[in-house]
């Protein structure tokens, strides 16, 4: 157990780094936009405890573009580490919600997805001083466990992707995460503006793709429940540890 005091930053995760074998993605819902950033607020002051634990490598909040929801993605060195943590009495969790939920009663949290990556796509114009801002969030539900067929959807979403212009339109990477389960892959989508995003979807007309062979292929995919699940996010809090 680290006791290192939490840094606050304001960049955004990596999601493409090496060291991280497994990502958290969870929702809240906290019911008006006074609830939710007094919900932030509350994160904010819960994460200057300790570092939790060796095994977490970052951990960030989002505020919902619709007023109520926040997203929280964590990134963790591997399944053992979560696991260490989770069984530990000393982590510190409970803590943290009980002052989150103290001073903001009633949060509905809507689920936790488990996930690893599999495959990024960037624009080919590198990340260095390109702070997005804007995260879209994707989630694609399968009618069942399958991890090839996780891994065929998001290979025909990167081919669509590579023939494409929504690169020139805001889109500056996508990171697709497969849920361990086998049954919903997770796209956090990093964009240069919330506004960038909505114009993309006005333009195509039917979700963010053009109209192009590649994109109907992603369209009539088998075994596909929902593909319609998007929320716009932007960032409130990063944490990592001190040092990192």
């Amino acid at each position: 157990m680290s006791t290192t005091p939490t840094l606050t930053t304001g960049t955004h995760p990596d999601p493409t780094r090496a060291d991280a074998g497994l990502t958290f993605i969870s929702t809240w819902s906290t019911g008006s936009p006074e609830r939710q950033r007094a919900t932030l607020d509350a994160i904010a002051a819960a994460w200057k405890r300790p570092w939790p634990h060796e095994g977490l490598l970052s951990y960030a909040v989002y505020a919902g573009a619709d007023g109520d929801t926040i997203l929280h993605h964590s990134q963790w060195r591997d399944e053992e580490a979560y696991e260490d943590f989770f069984a530990s009495a000393t982590n510190g969790r409970d803590a943290r919600n009980a002052d989150v939920d103290a001073a903001v009663p009633g949060i509905e949290r809507l689920g936790l997805t488990k996930t690893r990556l599999y495959r990024s796509w960037t624009d080919g114009r590198g990340r260095a001083g390109r702070e997005p801002g804007a995260i879209v969030i994707v989630r694609v539900d399968f009618e069942g466990p399958d991890a090839d067929r996780q891994r065929a959807w998001v290979d025909g979403v990167v081919d669509a992707l590579d023939g494409d212009t929504v690169g020139d339109r805001g889109l500056l990477a996508a990171h697709f995460h497969v849920s361990t389960d086998g049954r919903q892959v997770v796209n956090y989508a990093e964009w240069t503006a919330e506004q960038a995003h909505i114009d993309a979807l006005a333009a195509a007309g039917s979700g963010v793709g053009s109209p192009t062979p590649q994109w109907q292929r992603v369209r009539d995919f088998p075994g596909v429940v929902a593909d319609d699940v998007v929320a716009r996010y932007r960032l409130a809090h990063a944490f990592v540890p001190r040092g990192a």
